[in-house]
């Protein structure tokens, strides 16, 4: 009965807007929605009712609420050309968009075209998109990659003005370049502005502080930068609102991560020999080089010295920007011995596909999601990170060797840096209790 309805529905003034040819098409894609399966109505059988329903316009939903646009469709002939109808509000009606494919050589390379073309519009209006309303909704739309590239030209231009001082607009567009640097090295997929969202900014946030291991502080110093960001971005209409201002700060001061136990030390170093020994290797690493685990993935096999015991840490992958060298403890040159990893060619990443030597260096998120697995397992708290091993590391050869030679293997420019990572609030000595004091 609701198919009898659809088709007697003012399918004169449909026809207008639309043309009879589409009309057709129209009506099928209504109705074969409509009367899906999955879909119930309670509709009378008496045609009468259905005239009383749609006798009146302001009774009922226009036809522009029912369907806004059509599915894009290749038309092959004397011209190749993808096309769609949509609702444009300067006539009250639908109106065709049409993109001509005659440029292209050959059918292979138009059908090619016509189907990208048809993908990206299909996801754009089911999105929202409609290529006949206002620039603010359309320029939502627009390449993440090119607002970026003008958003780092104003800066540019902002400083030459006076508008922006020398090292705010240096400030701006190097953390740019660590946002950029966050897609790359993710696979992060954004193709348009619309997608700067609270989620996507929240996870930038989250990488940050968990894989680039920054402080609070400075985590805190980027949601800033990203606020004025989304500003700049809502005054130009590219998105509606500021997604950074409800993204709270973070209380600067103590670590969010807490060293290992010797016992719980130990328990990892069973369960990742055992289960994941590649991951062993990994985190036999961060406990003895101190290497942090954005560096990690950089080091290459032929970085390594054998003879010498070392790691070398080149200027580029360092956090401070200087080349370097630590010691390699006799336990991780052991393992990587027994892992066969001189058997790979000096160029290939120690810790490539699967955690394994190989051409291909692994994400950055990958040791902490590996971690996650370990911890999960064993039951550890969330205070314990896969970076917990450089804490506990430092903790531990300083108590052993002093503070001096952790400073040196944890390539602080001071002792004072160094020892950060030996306080503990919650660590009461026994030694405290039962010395004799002279008082």
């Amino acid at each position: 009965m609701f198919e009898s309805c659809l088709r007697n529905f003012d399918a004169q003034n449909l026809s207008k807007h639309w043309g009879s040819e589409h009309f057709g098409d129209l009506s099928r894609t209504v109705i074969g929605h409509f009367s899906s399966p999955s879909v119930s109505y309670s509709i009378g059988r008496d045609s009468e009712q259905c005239k009383k329903m749609y006798s009146s316009e302001k009774k009922l939903l226009s036809q522009k609420e029912i369907v806004g646009f059509t599915l894009p469709r290749l038309h092959k002939g004397k011209q190749w050309y993808v096309d769609f109808w949509a609702y444009d509000p300067a006539i009250d009606g639908m109106k065709r968009k049409k993109y001509m494919l005659d440029r292209y050589k050959n059918a292979r390379e138009r059908e090619d075209v016509a189907a990208v073309l048809i993908s990206n519009i299909y996801h754009k209006l089911v999105a929202g998109w409609n290529p006949f309303v206002n620039v603010k909704r359309t320029r939502q739309f627009a390449e993440f990659a090119k607002v970026m590239e003008r958003y780092e030209m104003y800066t540019e231009r902002a400083e030459a003005k006076n508008i922006l001082k020398r090292k705010t607009a240096l400030d701006y567009r190097s953390r740019l370049n660590q946002l950029l640097l966050y897609l790359n090295e993710n696979g992060v997929n954004i193709s348009y502005i619309y997608q700067f969202d609270r989620i996507f900014c929240v996870d930038f946030l989250d990488y940050l502080i968990l894989d680039k291991d920054v402080s609070p502080k400075t985590r805190n110093n980027y949601r800033t930068w990203l606020s004025t960001l989304g500003t700049w971005l809502v005054d130009r209409q590219y998105i509606d609102k500021n997604p950074v201002e409800d993204i709270h700060m973070l209380r600067e001061g103590e670590k969010m991560r807490d060293p290992l136990s010797n016992n719980d030390l130990q328990r990892v170093s069973e369960y990742t020999k055992k289960y994941a020994p590649s991951f062993y290797l990994a985190c036999l690493m961060e406990y003895y080089t101190f290497i942090r685990p954005d560096e990690l993935r950089y080091i290459k096999v032929g970085d390594i010295n054998i003879s010498e015991q070392t790691v070398y840490i080149a200027p580029e992958v360092a956090k401070n920007r200087k080349g370097q060298v630590v010691a390699l403890n006799d336990i991780v040159l052991k393992e990587m011995i027994e892992q066969r990893v001189f058997d790979h060619p000096s160029q290939e990443y120690l810790f490539g596909d699967e955690l394994k030597p190989g051409e291909k260096q692994i994400y950055v998120n990958r040791f902490r999601r590996e971690w996650a697995k370990v911890r999960e397992a064993l039951g550890f708290p969330k205070s314990y990170q896969f970076y917990s091993l450089k804490d506990s590391g430092i903790r531990d050869l300083a108590n052993a060797e002093g503070i001096v030679v952790a400073r040196d293997q944890a390539r602080h420019s001071d002792v004072a840096v160094t020892n950060k990572y030996l306080k503990n609030s919650n660590v009461v000595h026994e030694e405290t209790k039962h010395y004799k004091g002279g008082l």
